[in-house]
């Protein structure tokens, strides 16, 4: 399936608002609503529409820290990084994990609510996890920019 304006447009507004009626989303790019609904169901299945979410303010839930955490493994053979990657995704202030190029093997983001758990979680969970050899973190001052909407051009 190719993209066209409509179906950009309709990816756009649900990046915006995921809640949106689909009413609402056909007057906004224009379509009829069966034809728009047509179009939106046409977008999950083929997987350009993942799931639909609410998202949170990290503050508001008490969440204030952020760090980025880059993981230097002992040896970078493929059951070390299976074994990693699986115990990454059972730590749940891990919000992103990346297999990288450079220095590092992996780049985190976690969220924390303060200092004192951020030391928790690495005495606990970071340094634990298979075949870490090294971390090194940084602390996010404030966030400059943040978004979930991707560019669709």
């Amino acid at each position: 399936m190719s993209l066209d304006r409509f179906d950009r447009m309709i990816l756009a507004e649900l990046q915006r608002d995921g809640r949106v009626s689909n009413v609402h989303l056909a007057n906004l790019v224009s379509l009829s609503e069966s034809a728009c609904l047509r179009r939106v169901r046409a977008l999950e299945q083929e997987g350009y529409i993942e799931r639909y979410v609410a998202l949170l303010d990290q503050k508001t839930v008490g969440l204030t820290g952020t760090v980025f955490v880059h993981i230097a493994l002992r040896r970078e053979e493929q059951s070390e990084l299976a074994a990693f990657e699986k115990a990454v995704r059972d730590i749940p202030e891990i919000m992103e994990c990346y297999l990288m190029t450079g220095e590092f093997d992996y780049l985190l983001r976690v969220v924390v609510s303060d200092m004192a758990d951020f030391e928790r979680l690495h005495n606990e969970g970071l340094t634990r996890l298979p075949g870490v050899a090294r971390v090194n973190s940084s602390v996010a001052i404030r966030t400059v920019t943040k978004t979930t909407e991707l560019p669709l051009g």
